[in-house]
Protein backbone atom coordinates (compact mmCIF):
# COMPACT_ATOMS: atom_id res chain seq x y z
CA UNK A 1 0.00 0.00 0.00
CA UNK A 2 1.36 3.40 -0.98
CA UNK A 3 1.52 5.02 2.42
CA UNK A 4 3.83 7.89 1.47
CA UNK A 5 1.42 9.54 -0.95
CA UNK A 6 0.50 13.16 -0.38
CA UNK A 7 -3.05 14.47 -0.87
CA UNK A 8 -3.82 15.33 -4.48
CA UNK A 9 -4.09 18.87 -5.77
CA UNK A 10 -7.82 19.61 -6.05
CA UNK A 11 -7.23 23.08 -7.53
CA UNK A 12 -6.18 21.71 -10.91
CA UNK A 13 -9.37 22.58 -12.79
CA UNK A 14 -10.88 26.04 -12.91
CA UNK A 15 -14.11 26.96 -14.64
CA UNK A 16 -14.10 30.67 -15.49
CA UNK A 17 -17.03 32.52 -17.02
CA UNK A 18 -17.37 36.22 -17.97
CA UNK A 19 -19.95 38.50 -16.46
CA UNK A 20 -21.94 40.59 -18.94
CA UNK A 21 -19.75 43.57 -18.08
CA UNK A 22 -16.59 41.67 -18.95
CA UNK A 23 -15.43 40.87 -15.40
CA UNK A 24 -14.36 37.25 -15.06
CA UNK A 25 -15.39 35.13 -12.10
CA UNK A 26 -14.81 31.54 -10.97
CA UNK A 27 -17.87 29.40 -11.55
CA UNK A 28 -18.89 26.70 -9.08
CA UNK A 29 -17.14 23.37 -9.42
CA UNK A 30 -18.68 20.24 -8.00
CA UNK A 31 -17.56 17.13 -6.18
CA UNK A 32 -19.69 13.99 -6.36
CA UNK A 33 -20.34 12.41 -2.97
CA UNK A 34 -20.31 8.73 -3.83
CA UNK A 35 -21.90 7.79 -0.53
CA UNK A 36 -25.19 8.84 -2.15
CA UNK A 37 -24.52 9.12 -5.90
CA UNK A 38 -24.06 6.05 -8.13
CA UNK A 39 -24.50 3.69 -5.20
CA UNK A 40 -25.53 0.98 -7.69
CA UNK A 41 -21.91 0.89 -8.91
CA UNK A 42 -18.71 -0.20 -7.25
CA UNK A 43 -16.68 2.71 -5.91
CA UNK A 44 -14.11 2.62 -8.76
CA UNK A 45 -16.88 2.54 -11.38
CA UNK A 46 -18.71 5.34 -9.58
CA UNK A 47 -15.57 7.49 -9.81
CA UNK A 48 -15.47 6.92 -13.55
CA UNK A 49 -19.18 7.77 -13.84
CA UNK A 50 -18.67 11.00 -11.87
CA UNK A 51 -15.88 12.03 -14.22
CA UNK A 52 -18.04 11.31 -17.25
CA UNK A 53 -20.84 13.45 -15.77
CA UNK A 54 -18.58 16.50 -15.40
CA UNK A 55 -17.66 16.46 -11.72
CA UNK A 56 -14.14 17.73 -10.97
CA UNK A 57 -13.68 15.76 -7.75
CA UNK A 58 -15.20 12.97 -5.69
CA UNK A 59 -15.69 12.25 -1.99
CA UNK A 60 -17.14 9.29 -0.14
CA UNK A 61 -18.47 8.07 3.18
CA UNK A 62 -17.04 4.68 4.19
CA UNK A 63 -14.90 3.16 1.42
CA UNK A 64 -13.19 0.55 3.56
CA UNK A 65 -14.57 -2.55 1.84
CA UNK A 66 -12.97 -1.43 -1.43
CA UNK A 67 -9.21 -2.01 -1.74
CA UNK A 68 -7.55 1.41 -1.85
CA UNK A 69 -5.45 0.41 -4.84
CA UNK A 70 -8.66 -0.06 -6.85
CA UNK A 71 -9.85 3.41 -5.86
CA UNK A 72 -6.47 4.90 -6.65
CA UNK A 73 -6.48 3.27 -10.08
CA UNK A 74 -9.83 4.90 -10.91
CA UNK A 75 -8.64 8.26 -9.60
CA UNK A 76 -5.48 8.04 -11.70
CA UNK A 77 -7.50 7.05 -14.78
CA UNK A 78 -9.85 10.02 -14.46
CA UNK A 79 -7.53 12.59 -12.91
CA UNK A 80 -10.10 13.29 -10.20
CA UNK A 81 -8.99 13.97 -6.62
CA UNK A 82 -10.66 12.24 -3.68
CA UNK A 83 -11.52 15.13 -1.37
CA UNK A 84 -12.39 13.23 1.78
CA UNK A 85 -13.94 10.30 3.61
CA UNK A 86 -15.51 9.54 7.00
CA UNK A 87 -14.35 7.63 10.03
CA UNK A 88 -16.29 4.45 10.76
CA UNK A 89 -19.70 4.76 12.38
CA UNK A 90 -19.06 1.76 14.62
CA UNK A 91 -21.79 -0.82 15.20
CA UNK A 92 -24.53 0.41 12.88
CA UNK A 93 -26.80 -2.51 13.80
CA UNK A 94 -26.80 -1.09 17.33
CA UNK A 95 -27.55 2.39 16.03
CA UNK A 96 -24.05 3.83 16.34
CA UNK A 97 -23.23 6.84 14.16
CA UNK A 98 -19.60 7.53 14.99
CA UNK A 99 -17.38 6.90 17.99
CA UNK A 100 -15.29 9.94 18.84
CA UNK A 101 -17.61 11.55 21.41
CA UNK A 102 -18.50 8.30 23.15
CA UNK A 103 -16.98 8.10 26.65
CA UNK A 104 -15.08 4.87 27.36
CA UNK A 105 -14.73 4.14 23.64
CA UNK A 106 -11.42 5.91 23.10
CA UNK A 107 -9.59 2.79 21.88
CA UNK A 108 -12.15 2.08 19.15
CA UNK A 109 -12.49 5.76 18.24
CA UNK A 110 -8.77 6.20 17.73
CA UNK A 111 -8.54 2.95 15.78
CA UNK A 112 -11.24 4.34 13.46
CA UNK A 113 -9.27 7.58 13.09
CA UNK A 114 -6.10 5.62 12.27
CA UNK A 115 -8.01 3.52 9.74
CA UNK A 116 -9.41 6.60 8.01
CA UNK A 117 -6.06 8.36 7.88
CA UNK A 118 -4.37 5.26 6.48
CA UNK A 119 -6.98 4.96 3.75
CA UNK A 120 -6.84 8.69 3.00
CA UNK A 121 -3.08 8.50 2.55
CA UNK A 122 -3.40 5.48 0.30
CA UNK A 123 -5.78 7.24 -2.10
CA UNK A 124 -4.39 10.77 -1.78
CA UNK A 125 -7.44 12.20 0.01
CA UNK A 126 -7.02 15.61 1.63
CA UNK A 127 -9.56 15.38 4.47
CA UNK A 128 -11.08 13.03 7.03
CA UNK A 129 -14.44 13.70 8.66
CA UNK A 130 -14.27 12.47 12.26
CA UNK A 131 -17.76 11.36 13.24
CA UNK A 132 -18.78 12.19 16.81
CA UNK A 133 -21.58 9.69 17.39
CA UNK A 134 -24.66 9.65 19.58
CA UNK A 135 -23.83 11.08 23.00
CA UNK A 136 -24.48 14.21 25.06
CA UNK A 137 -23.12 15.99 28.11
CA UNK A 138 -19.79 17.23 29.50
CA UNK A 139 -18.08 13.84 29.31
CA UNK A 140 -18.98 13.50 25.63
CA UNK A 141 -17.62 17.00 24.99
CA UNK A 142 -14.33 16.21 26.73
CA UNK A 143 -14.03 12.90 24.90
CA UNK A 144 -14.63 14.48 21.51
CA UNK A 145 -12.09 17.25 22.17
CA UNK A 146 -9.46 14.71 23.23
CA UNK A 147 -10.04 12.45 20.23
CA UNK A 148 -9.99 15.40 17.83
CA UNK A 149 -6.69 16.48 19.31
CA UNK A 150 -5.36 13.01 18.61
CA UNK A 151 -6.73 13.05 15.05
CA UNK A 152 -5.24 16.45 14.25
CA UNK A 153 -1.83 15.44 15.58
CA UNK A 154 -1.84 12.22 13.58
CA UNK A 155 -3.02 13.97 10.40
CA UNK A 156 -0.70 16.98 10.53
CA UNK A 157 2.48 15.36 9.14
CA UNK A 158 0.57 14.33 6.01
CA UNK A 159 -1.16 17.71 5.65
CA UNK A 160 -4.58 16.12 5.99
CA UNK A 161 -7.45 18.27 7.28
CA UNK A 162 -9.72 16.95 10.01
CA UNK A 163 -13.37 17.92 9.54
CA UNK A 164 -16.29 17.96 11.96
CA UNK A 165 -19.90 18.30 10.86
CA UNK A 166 -23.05 19.19 12.82
CA UNK A 167 -26.02 17.01 11.84
CA UNK A 168 -29.57 18.28 11.97
CA UNK A 169 -31.87 17.20 14.78
CA UNK A 170 -34.53 15.79 12.46
CA UNK A 171 -32.23 13.25 10.83
CA UNK A 172 -29.92 12.55 13.77
CA UNK A 173 -31.66 13.58 17.02
CA UNK A 174 -29.09 11.91 19.29
CA UNK A 175 -25.95 13.05 17.46
CA UNK A 176 -23.48 14.92 19.66
CA UNK A 177 -22.59 17.76 17.29
CA UNK A 178 -25.82 19.69 16.68
CA UNK A 179 -24.99 23.16 15.34
CA UNK A 180 -22.20 25.36 14.06
CA UNK A 181 -21.88 27.39 17.28
CA UNK A 182 -21.10 24.20 19.18
CA UNK A 183 -18.60 23.22 16.48
CA UNK A 184 -16.77 26.55 16.80
CA UNK A 185 -16.48 26.14 20.58
CA UNK A 186 -14.94 22.72 20.08
CA UNK A 187 -12.55 23.90 17.36
CA UNK A 188 -11.37 26.74 19.58
CA UNK A 189 -10.76 24.32 22.43
CA UNK A 190 -8.82 21.86 20.28
CA UNK A 191 -6.87 24.76 18.77
CA UNK A 192 -5.39 22.88 15.81
CA UNK A 193 -4.73 24.54 12.46
CA UNK A 194 -5.85 21.47 10.54
CA UNK A 195 -9.28 21.21 12.23
CA UNK A 196 -12.04 22.69 10.07
CA UNK A 197 -15.82 22.76 9.78
CA UNK A 198 -17.72 20.70 7.24
CA UNK A 199 -20.41 23.20 6.26
CA UNK A 200 -23.30 21.17 4.87
CA UNK A 201 -25.93 23.57 3.55
CA UNK A 202 -28.57 20.89 4.03
CA UNK A 203 -27.89 20.38 7.74
CA UNK A 204 -27.34 24.10 8.39
CA UNK A 205 -30.53 24.93 6.48
CA UNK A 206 -32.60 22.52 8.56
CA UNK A 207 -30.99 23.44 11.89
CA UNK A 208 -30.13 27.12 11.69
CA UNK A 209 -31.93 28.70 8.77
CA UNK A 210 -30.09 31.40 6.83
CA UNK A 211 -27.36 29.44 5.04
CA UNK A 212 -25.54 32.38 3.49
CA UNK A 213 -25.45 34.42 6.71
CA UNK A 214 -24.02 31.43 8.59
CA UNK A 215 -21.50 30.72 5.84
CA UNK A 216 -20.19 34.28 5.83
CA UNK A 217 -19.86 34.29 9.61
CA UNK A 218 -17.93 31.01 9.55
CA UNK A 219 -15.97 31.20 6.31
CA UNK A 220 -12.54 31.35 7.95
CA UNK A 221 -13.08 28.02 9.74
CA UNK A 222 -14.79 26.12 6.91
CA UNK A 223 -12.86 23.33 5.24
CA UNK A 224 -15.48 21.91 2.89
CA UNK A 225 -18.99 22.76 1.68
CA UNK A 226 -21.75 20.27 0.84
CA UNK A 227 -25.33 20.74 -0.33
CA UNK A 228 -28.70 19.08 -0.91
CA UNK A 229 -32.31 20.19 -1.12
CA UNK A 230 -34.15 21.11 2.06
CA UNK A 231 -36.11 19.38 3.50
CA UNK A 232 -36.00 16.12 1.48
CA UNK A 233 -32.23 15.93 0.84
CA UNK A 234 -32.84 15.44 -2.85
CA UNK A 235 -31.20 17.13 -5.83
CA UNK A 236 -30.64 20.87 -5.28
CA UNK A 237 -32.98 22.13 -8.01
CA UNK A 238 -36.04 22.23 -5.73
CA UNK A 239 -36.94 22.82 -2.10
CA UNK A 240 -36.62 25.67 0.38
CA UNK A 241 -33.06 26.75 -0.53
CA UNK A 242 -32.41 28.63 -3.76
CA UNK A 243 -29.07 27.08 -4.67
CA UNK A 244 -28.59 29.26 -7.72
CA UNK A 245 -28.46 32.17 -5.26
CA UNK A 246 -26.27 30.23 -2.82
CA UNK A 247 -23.74 29.36 -5.52
CA UNK A 248 -23.58 32.99 -6.66
CA UNK A 249 -23.03 34.16 -3.09
CA UNK A 250 -20.26 31.64 -2.51
CA UNK A 251 -18.64 32.82 -5.72
CA UNK A 252 -18.95 36.44 -4.60
CA UNK A 253 -17.03 35.80 -1.36
CA UNK A 254 -14.29 33.95 -3.24
CA UNK A 255 -15.01 30.33 -2.35
CA UNK A 256 -13.23 28.39 -5.10
CA UNK A 257 -13.01 24.81 -3.78
CA UNK A 258 -15.34 22.16 -5.22
CA UNK A 259 -18.77 21.99 -3.60
CA UNK A 260 -19.86 18.54 -2.49
CA UNK A 261 -23.08 17.23 -4.02
CA UNK A 262 -24.25 15.07 -1.12
CA UNK A 263 -27.87 14.44 -2.00
CA UNK A 264 -30.07 11.37 -2.32
CA UNK A 265 -31.05 11.02 -5.98
CA UNK A 266 -34.07 8.78 -5.39
CA UNK A 267 -33.39 6.92 -8.65
CA UNK A 268 -30.70 6.78 -11.34
CA UNK A 269 -28.13 9.47 -10.57
CA UNK A 270 -27.83 10.56 -14.21
CA UNK A 271 -31.51 11.49 -14.25
CA UNK A 272 -30.97 14.07 -11.50
CA UNK A 273 -27.97 15.99 -12.86
CA UNK A 274 -29.76 18.75 -14.76
CA UNK A 275 -28.98 21.18 -11.92
CA UNK A 276 -25.31 21.16 -12.93
CA UNK A 277 -26.31 23.33 -15.89
CA UNK A 278 -29.42 25.15 -14.69
CA UNK A 279 -28.12 26.37 -11.32
CA UNK A 280 -24.88 27.94 -12.55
Amino acid sequence: MAMDRQPRNWHAKTNVKPHKLGVFRIMPRFSANLGFLWTDLSLPRAIIAAHAAGFVAVECHWPYETPPEDVLSALDATGLPMLGLNTSRGDTAAGENGLSALPDRETQARAAIDQALEYALAVGAKAVHVMAGNAQGPSAHATFVANLGYACAQAAPSQITILIEPLNRNDAPEYFLRNTDQAVVIMNEVNAENLKLMFDCYHVGRNEGDVITRFKALQTVIGHVQFAAVPDRGAPDHGEINYSHVFRELDAVGWAMPLGAEYKPGGPTEATLGWMKTLV
